[in-house]
């Protein structure tokens, strides 16, 4: 049996200690520098609020594990979790707006909720001043998690099985044998380890960063305070049962309220983002009970308070008892970090997690550990997720302090980091800036939305018949008609699209094809010159990400990937033969696609681009002009075409080449909201968003690219032989209304009930109609209607054939 040594005895620690013991795994140690159980981390003076409802379904669902399991956990000093429900409310129609948006999210992820008037949101918390509100949304299952007693009463069941708690010991360094981890070394000597967790709380990057190991968070100072008694609250409650009333959200001003028998705790986000220097806490405060409890800075908490007496008057006759600034972990992208070091195996980490989430993201890691993969999609918690532009410091400390700012925020899907933007771009990002770009931003890539010199297209097409959708205030945002013509004109004429952002890997050597063929699901032992599309599997069969993955030579392939898991997870299985590189930044790529994409090319190449001499899903090396090219012929959105790469060096120039050579034929540049919709009308699936380790290909719609016969036994392979049909299949869905939109997680209706959500949409300029994928139930066939709850609105739609474009791909095999 490993032995595993938890750094940390927090709610992480302690939960970890709980999940890994229940499996079976008990030689586990936890160690930590403060006492037990409140050792002086975030744990010790966490206000204890657990909401479920979470834009994201990973989040979600850690939480809603984190009920469950606090719910059932016993104390002698009383509940662990008291199941008060929680309340949020709405001051503004922007608010009312967002909270009708977030009762679909929790009718698509399961969780019970409502909507209330003011009146029954008075009758839920009396204190409440209902002149100021529009609104709330009730969660009858959220509650109040006694935190410490939750740590200790799972560090209890866990030293039942045979778990050892060291309190008060120190974590001086990570031993290991140049190979992998071997133990921990501490004020009290060295603790063998297979296996080490650092589940260390805001102190876990300075840990990290000992074995080489970035984790991108930054500890925060947050305020939080108690009132004196408050009359109205007087016999509500006792010591025992210390609350009754749902925890209540005022999140139109980044504030937060929960009973304390009489007394009132109030957080506040509203304040300018504290960073904490953790280098200085540790030498200055590791000997006090409580390093993670600074100072209350009164003067940062004046507009807090007046914005909770205004909703609450009864504070009017009160005041702050007793207040500190409390540390808590945020990440750039508000997620948790989770996974095994690559560089030193055994080394894992359980970072920035939050009481709401925590119990949730010990099953997983203890899950990730024993079983070689978590139960659920953890892909946005990756430790391996963040690019390298991210794990700066500089690139931390901003965007974990805006996430901090934007705790509380009513935040639009499509809604782009505002700071630290232009930091990676590619050789055409001029040619943008001129054409007048709307830019989004991934991976720390500019991307082109749309180009307002197409604005004097779209008016053209218009008066030409084009109908354009009439959007509301919320799916208008970061969007512009301007899309619409851009892809309109992609199936007429042609248009060049920026795919530089596109993760590119060499993979080489004497091995290469040997490996691939064990990674990937379909067959890409091909001739050189060939282009295979397929999958990359966990051993539950999970999908991982999907590839393109081109021959280039007999040793040598160009694969398409999605992100820096792609890296991570290819690397971890590499074998010497074989080498891996991420060769995206040193090269571009220029997608021109539609009918006339091969009278544009062809004049500019001395091979032959005709369908019989170029043939779909084949690649060639060539020049155009002057300019060496690696020309694919695959096509995303469903059109004639190319993607086209060359070296960055030549980029601007391929850029020109292409742009003049195109004017006779009326090229124009066209951007990602074109370039989206034009897939979904194809049934061309977007990783991450329709599709990830949650599904299994037959489930995403995508087992034609599992060749279950090929010669070699690629990863899942198993799993996939053991599968049952999916219980839920990923479906294309036709709107009736021509204006009716949605953008993504919206909870879809059969037959009257939550029976599915949507995963991505996009308006379709060829059928006239947003066309959206949704997982529904394996019942659920072609010509059933559905309902989509889009922001309390409700929305027709009916199950449509895929592709919905073009389903004999005649487009695309000109």
């Amino acid at each position: 049996m490993p032995k595993i040594v938890v750094i940390g005895a927090g709610i992480v620690g302690t939960s970890l200690a709980d999940e890994l013991t229940m499996r079976g795994w008990t030689d586990v140690t936890v160690v930590d520098r403060g006492p037990l159980f409140a050792t002086g981390g975030s744990t010790s003076h966490a206000p204890g609020l657990v909401f479920q409802t979470n834009p994201s379904k990973t989040m979600t669902a850690f939480a809603k594990y984190t009920v469950e399991k606090f719910g059932s956990l016993q104390h002698p000093q009383g509940w662990a979790f008291n199941p008060v429900g929680g309340l949020e409310l709405a001051t503004t129609p922007e608010r009312w707006a967002d909270l009708h948006r977030k009762a679909g999210l929790a009718q698509a992820w399961g969780i019970d909720g409502r909507l209330v008037s003011p009146a029954e949101c008075v009758a839920l918390h009396p204190l409440i001043d209902s002149d100021h509100i529009l609104g709330g949304f009730h969660t009858p299952a959220d509650g109040l998690a006694k935190a410490l007693r939750a740590a200790e009463a799972q560090a209890r069941r866990a030293q039942a099985r045979g778990a050892t708690f060291r309190p008060r010991t120190e974590v001086l360094g990570i031993v290991d044998n140049g190979r992998r981890v071997t133990g921990v070394s501490t004020d009290d000597g060295v603790i063998d380890a297979d296996i080490v967790v650092c589940a260390a709380g805001f102190w876990g990057a300075q840990l990290a960063s000992q074995v080489g190991l970035v984790l991108p968070l930054v500890p925060m100072a947050h305020q939080y305070g108690r009132t004196g008694q408050i009359e109205a609250l007087v016999g509500r409650n006792n010591e025992l049962t210390e609350a009754g009333l749902p925890i209540l959200r005022h999140q139109d001003r980044d504030l937060y309220f929960r009973e304390h028998v009489d007394r009132l705790g109030i957080g506040s986000y509203s304040h300018r983002p504290m960073p904490v220097d953790i280098s200085t806490l540790s030498a200055e405060t590791a000997g006090e009970p409580m390093p993670s409890m600074l100072p209350f800075t009164e003067e940062d908490f004046a507009p807090a308070w007046a914005a909770a007496t205004e909703l609450i008057p009864a504070l009017g006759d009160s005041k702050l008892d007793e207040a500190f600034n409390g540390i808590f972990s945020f990440t750039p992208d508000g997620f948790s970090i989770i996974g095994e070091h690559r560089e030193l195996p055994g080394f894992w980490v359980a970072e920035a997690v939050w009481v709401t989430h925590s119990a949730g993201v010990a099953r997983a890691t203890a899950e990730w550990i024993i079983d070689g993969t978590p139960s659920i999609d953890t892909h946005e918690c990756d430790l391996y997720r963040f690019e390298e532009v991210a794990r700066s410091p500089s690139y931390i400390m901003q965007t974990s302090s805006q996430a901090f700012v934007e705790v509380y925020d009513v935040i639009h899907p499509h809604q782009y980091r505002g700071e630290l933007r232009g930091l990676r771009t590619s050789p055409f990002h001029a040619r943008h800036i001129e054409a007048g770009a709307f830019f989004y931003e991934g991976g720390g890539w500019e991307r082109p939305a749309w180009y307002q010199v197409n604005d004097e297209l779209t008016q053209r097409l218009v008066a030409d018949g084009l109908g354009l959708p009439e959007r509301d205030e919320w799916s208008s945002k970061f969007w512009s008609p301007i899309s619409v013509a851009e892809a309109r004109w992609t199936r007429e004429r042609v248009a060049m699209y920026d795919m530089t952002p596109l993760t590119r890997y060499e993979v080489s050597g004497p091995g290469a094809a040997a490996f691939l063929q064990r990674m990937t699901t379909n067959n890409v032992d091909k001739s050189v010159g060939s282009v295979t599309y397929a999958l990359l599997l966990d051993e539950t069969g999970g999908i991982r990400s999907d590839l393109t993955v081109a021959r280039l030579g007999t040793e040598t392939f160009q694969v398409g990937a999605n992100s820096p898991m792609d890296f991570d997870w290819l690397s971890r299985h590499l074998p010497g033969d074989v080498m891996l590189r991420d060769v995206t930044g040193g090269t571009c790529c220029i997608g021109v696609w539609g009918p006339s994409a091969r009278d544009v090319v062809a004049p500019l190449c001395p091979d032959d681009l005709s369908h019989n001499g170029f043939r779909y899903f084949r690649v060639l090396r060539t020049y155009l002009d002057a300019i060496p090219v690696t020309m694919m012929r695959v096509s995303y959105v469903g059109e004639l075409g190319w993607e086209i790469y060359t070296s960055a060096e030549y980029g601007a120039a391929l850029w020109d080449l292409l742009a003049q050579a195109g004017r006779a034929h009326g090229i124009i540049p066209a951007g990602r909201i074109a370039f989206n919709s034009l897939r979904i009308e194809k049934g061309y699936r977007s990783w991450g968003t329709d599709m990830t380790a949650e599904h299994q290909p037959a489930a995403a719609g995508i087992d034609f690219a599992v060749r279950m016969d090929k010669a070699s036994d690629f990863v899942g392979k198993a799993a996939l032989c053991k599968a049952p049909t999916p219980a839920a299949m990923l479906r294309s869905i036709v709107f009736d209304d021509p204006n009716a939109a949605v953008l993504g997680k919206e909870p879809v209706f059969v037959d009257d009930r939550c029976a599915g959500y949507v995963t991505s949409a996009g308006y379709s300029a060829t059928v006239g109609r947003t066309i959206a994928y949704a997982y529904l139930p394996a019942s659920v066939t072609v010509g059933d209607a559905v309902t989509v709850d889009y922001r309390g609105e409700k929305f027709t739609a009916v199950v449509h054939a895929e592709p919905v474009v073009d389903p004999e791909m005649a487009r695309i095999k000109r």
